[in-house]
C-alpha cells in the first residue's frame, strides 16, 4: 500500500463490508478484525498502479472509484467503476500477478485491506468466502466480455448511451430520481465509453437537444430512461 494512506479509526468499519464480514463465523470475524487496517484517501488520490504488486484484498467501505488502464499515446481506458460494498484488485492477488490496471478515486473513500495470508486462511476454511469471490469474478468477466462487444461494434451514441444506462445501474440515483449519483469529468465519461472527449461533449448536448437528459457540469439528470435504453440497445 503506498506509504501516503492514512489510517483512521473513523466509521463505518470492515463490520460493513457485508459481503465479507457477514459469512464468517466468530472465530473467523476475530481474526478479520484483528489481521485488517483501515484506509482513508481523497478524491485523485491512486490506490495501486499499473504494475504493482498487490500485498492484500482491498475491501471498499465508502466512496467511488474508477480502474483504468493506459493505451496508446497514454490515453486512459476506464474498464470498471466501483462502488461500495466491493472489491478491488483482486484478480492480480488471487492470479498471484501484478495489476494491469490503475485505480483512482473520483470521491472520497475508506478501504480496508486484508493481508493475503489472512485471506487465504479464511477461504482455506470458509467455503462460503470462495464462493463469494468466485461470483464476483464471474459477474466481472460476464461484464467485461460484454462491454468489448458493446464499446467497439456500438455507435458513439449508442456507447454514451450505454455507459449512461451502466452507471445509473451502479450507482443510482439522488433524492430526485432522475440526477446520476456520480460526477464525472467529461474527459471520464467518454473514456469510459471509448470515445473521444469531443465526441462524448457533442453526443451529450445532442441528448439535451432531445430532451433525454439535462446537464449542468458534472451533474447529469436521465429525464428519458426509456429512451436512453432504446438508444444504448439501439447502438
Amino acid at each position: 500500500m503506498p506509504n501516503k494512506i492514512k489510517q483512521t479509526d473513523i466509521e463505518p468499519s470492515i463490520k460493513d463490508i457485508t459481503k465479507l464480514y457477514s459469512i464468517l463465523n466468530e472465530e473467523e470475524k476475530q481474526l478479520l478484525l484483528d489481521n485488517h487496517s483501515t484506509h482513508v484517501y481523497k478524491k485523485n488520490d491512486i490506490i495501486y498502479h499499473e504494475g504493482e504488486k498487490p500485498t492484500g484484498l482491498l475491501c471498499l467501505g465508502t466512496g467511488k472509484i474508477k480502474i483504468f488502464k493506459e493505451g496508446v499515446g497514454k490515453r486512459e481506458q476506464i474498464v470498471r467503476m466501483v462502488t461500495a460494498p466491493d472489491f478491488i484488485g483482486y484478480r492480480a492477488l488471487f492470479a498471484e500477478d501484478l495489476h494491469i490496471a490503475s485505480s483512482e478515486v473520483i470521491e472520497p473513500c475508506t478501504i480496508y485491506h486484508v493481508p493475503k495470508n489472512i485471506i487465504y486462511k479464511l477461504m482455506k476454511n470458509n467455503s462460503a468466502l470462495s464462493m463469494t469471490f468466485i461470483r464476483s469474478f464471474a459477474t466481472e468477466l460476464g461484464f467485461a466480455r460484454y462491454r468489448t462487444v458493446t464499446l467497439t461494434q456500438k455507435h458513439i451514441r449508442g456507447r454514451l448511451a450505454e455507459s449512461l444506462c451502466v452507471l445509473k445501474d451502479i450507482y443510482g440515483y439522488e433524492e430526485d430520481d432522475c440526477t446520476l449519483s456520480v460526477y464525472l469529468s467529461r474527459e471520464d465519461l467518454a473514456n469510459f465509453s471509448n470515445m473521444t472527449t469531443s465526441n462524448a461533449i457533442r453526443t451529450l448536448s445532442t441528448f439535451v437537444n432531445e430532451k433525454v437528459l439535462a446537464v449542468n457540469g458534472r451533474i447529469i439528470k436521465i429525464l428519458d430512461a426509456e429512451r436512453l435504453e432504446r438508444i444504448s440497445k439501439l447502438g
